[in-house]
């Protein structure tokens, strides 16, 4: 933009000459006489121009670089981001005092001359000369526009601005024929309005709007006479006249403007000096730039959409191109964020996690059957000062999309989908299996969706306490998190069966890399992502139908195009008889199993626990028909530690477990989330039980509900999915994976 003027690391004499070729081709261009290919003022040197017919005839005005708005789905502003504070305003929109003011001080004769002010050139010779110097410049208002037309396009690329501003003869002549042109396309008015909204006021703020924010936190049609004159005379040099650093050097230069306007009778003396009489009065407005300025502790899920719009394709097929894209701003971005989910998970995130404890929580919400995400929450604020415990992990999403290198390990939610798999198999919930608390499998028995054995050892698991021994059948092992039992399901359902319905629902690694065909994936030993967990429990409340996340609704441009947006994609990952089964199932979780501190008793509602291995990964995952929630806490810097005799958001824990800490987060958010007059229901279902003879189950009746209750073994049925229990081969877990 425009910057102090200097005259290069030339002597006087040669300042004066150059300026007085520059000025001797000023006349040429006037008067249209040809000018050689080289000659005395060496047109044909590097960094000049070959001959000035060469000079392309259009200048293409760049769109200029705005302030891009976030707002949540209500259309309220979750944040302004930009790479040059910058608003657009129409000349109508500027207040005729700036507008008489720029040009007093700039261009005086703008009126009056073309894009070349001869009678200006030759005025400035005639001082130069004089001064032995460059005393006096002679470029017209046109010419200051065309020059920042070309910085603004150079971007922030220090290369590209060099060249912009470099001082050569070719360059000159470049401006001269570019700025011919624009008064014969543009006229005066636009003129104008378009410098006025391209150039750099200081203090971060390009164009008049956002500079009359800045330093006087009004419109910029209504300032007043002595605030255009303070602003008018920025131009020169932005950071000699800071009105905020210098307040007398800033006074002194506003009085100079001012009385320039009463010489050229834009105003009357008397005008001029009880305006120099005025002190400044500053309003000054801190610029709010960028995702650490959100509101409700949101900047998580803005990082996020800003990422989703630099690596889109639907925003541009390269990376370069989304980058200029989100570079040039202007955009009015509605989102999918609901302000009442998002202050409810802002709430839940630090409610029972502090900001500075060992460990941190992490809040997400996903709306079944849009995929539109509502709310993402976090106990350490969004930011980037570590002393303050702040910090731009978002803990809830992929590396890819600003989260941790690779997720955490999600422990037990992941068994609901080994059940999805088995039901979509035809296996009864009421298959028994009967176990000690500790098993060995042979991993030979689990094959990949390759065909191979997964290993050739034994896999070694247990129960999380020793008297969970017994006879379980699927609601019971779900209620009270079974690892025995859903690692014999896995095995009669298919390790690749399992792991086809985890992608089916849309269960991800964090670093993206493709899951890991472990048989220790049905006890959670796999790593995925709270919004991925969240979406794929989402599936099981939209019966069966898993859409893709999604956080943009619609995006303008600044001259009000709507552009494409990602489209939620969804798809049968199920049928939604086995959805309806596992929602019934589940429901048993938060009722009377392991999750019975989330539990809401006024509507609907299932989840299920989660625990990792030593404990370093605690989840409640969980749901009601119209709203799915995933809730992590965990050690989120460094090597993780083991939640044992720990105290978190003050309170002691002997041991983290997920229904202790994640399921009172996750009942918060619900709670605070969901209209107390909106309670939909499950669709109802029979669930068969092991303890129930098959005569006495009726369409509808969901049967004896009280899942960890040993069961006594029941009658295999001829020719039923689960007639026949598989048998023991032993394998070898490491201790854990359990809730």
């Amino acid at each position: 933009m425009a910057k102090k003027r200097s005259g290069g690391g030339l002597t006087g004499t040669q300042q004066a000459a150059k300026f007085l070729g520059v000025s001797v081709l000023a006349g040429a261009v006037l008067a249209g006489i040809a000018l050689p290919a080289a000659g005395a003022l060496g047109l044909a040197a590097k960094g000049t121009v070959e001959g000035f017919d060469e000079i392309p005839s259009n200048l293409k005005t760049p769109p200029l670089s705005q302030r891009t708005k976030i707002l949540d789905s209500e259309g309220g502003l979750i944040a302004t981001v930009y790479s040059r504070d910058r608003t657009v305003v129409p000349i109508e929109k500027i207040s005729p005092y700036m507008q008489k003011a720029i040009v007093a001080i700039e261009d005086g004769r703008f009126y009056e001359h073309g894009a070349i002010d001869l009678k200006g050139v030759l005025r400035a010779i005639n001082r130069n000369a004089q001064s032995g110097g460059v005393s006096e410049g002679a470029s017209t208002l046109t010419q200051q526009y065309v020059k920042n037309v070309f910085v603004e396009e150079a971007g922030d690329d220090p290369e590209k601005v060099a060249q912009a501003t470099q001082q050569t003869i070719g360059r000159k002549v470049r401006e001269l024929k570019f700025a011919i042109q624009v008064e014969e396309e543009l006229g005066k008015k636009k003129i104008l309005e378009n410098y006025l909204n391209i150039t750099f006021f200081g203090q971060q703020a390009y164009g008049i709007e956002a500079a009359s924010q800045r330093y006087f936190s009004k419109h910029a049609a209504d300032l007043s006479l002595g605030e255009a004159a303070m602003m008018a005379g920025l131009v020169q040099s932005p950071s000699r006249y800071d009105p905020i650093n210098d307040v007398e050097e800033a006074t002194k230069r506003r009085n100079v403007v001012l009385q320039r306007m009463a010489d050229v009778k834009d105003i009357s003396q008397a005008e001029a000096d009880a305006a120099k009489a005025a002190p400044l009065k500053l309003k000054v407005k801190t610029p709010k730039n960028g995702c650490i300025t959100a509101v409700d502790g949101a900047g998580f899920f803005c990082d996020y959409v800003r990422k989703t719009i630099l690596s889109d394709p639907v925003f541009g097929k390269t990376s370069e191109e989304r980058q200029k894209l989100w570079n040039l701003g202007g955009l009015t971005v509605r989102t999918t964020l609901s302000p009442r989910a998002q202050a409810a998970a802002n709430e839940a995130a630090i409610a029972k996690v502090n900001k500075d404890d060992p460990v941190a929580a992490s809040v997400v919400q996903v709306q079944p059957g849009t995929g539109k995400i509502l709310s993402m929450g976090q106990s350490r604020p969004y930011g980037l000062d570590p002393k303050k415990n702040e910090t731009t992990l978002n803990l809830a999403v992929s590396n890819r999309m600003g989260g941790s290198t690779y997720g955490f390990q999600v422990g037990s939610t992941f068994k609901p989908i080994t059940a999805a798999a088995a039901l979509e198999k035809g296996i009864s919930p009421a298959q028994t299996y009967t176990t000690p608390w500790k098993i060995e499998l042979e991993k030979s028995s689990f094959r990949t969706c390759k065909g191979t054995p997964t290993g050739y050892d034994k896999w070694q698991l247990q129960n999380e306490m020793e008297e969970e021994a017994g006879t379980w059948d699927m609601t019971g092992a779900l209620g009270k998190s079974i690892n025995t039992y859903f690692a014999l399901l896995e095995q009669q359902t298919g390790l690749c069966e399992t792991i086809q319905m985890a992608k089916k629902l849309g269960y991800e690694r964090g670093d993206g890399k493709p899951i890991e065909e472990n048989a220790s994936i049905t006890l959670g030993g796999e790593v995925s992502t709270p919004l991925s967990m969240a979406s794929a429990y989402a599936t099981f409340a939209n019966r069966g139908l898993y859409c893709t996340p999604i956080a943009i609704e619609s995006i303008k441009t600044a001259n009000g195009d709507k552009l494409n947006v990602p489209q939620t994609k969804c798809s049968r990952a199920m049928s939604d008889r086995t959805a309806d089964t596992v929602n019934q199932m589940l429901k048993g979780v938060v009722e009377d199993g392991t999750g019975t501190k989330a539990g809401l008793s006024d509507r609907d509602n299932a989840g299920k626990t989660g625990t990792t291995n030593d404990r370093k990964d605690a989840w409640f995952v969980g749901y009601t028909p119209n709203l799915s929630t995933a809730v992590w806490v965990g050690d989120d810097v460094g090597e993780k530690q083991s939640m044992f005799r720990i105290t978190i958001g003050g309170e002691y824990y002997d041991k983290v477990c997920g229904g202790c800490l994640p399921g009172p987060i996750w009942k918060i958010a619900m709670t605070g989330a969901l209209d107390a007059g909106q309670t939909p229901s499950f669709t109802p279902v029979s669930v068969p039980r092991a303890d129930k003879p098959k005569d006495e189950e009726k369409e509808g009746d969901e049967g004896p509900n009280k899942p960890g209750k040993p069961n006594k073994p029941k009658k295999p049925r001829d020719g039923k999915p689960g007639d026949r229990r598989p048998n023991i081969p032993g394998i070898t877990l490491p201790q854990g994976l359990f809730d």
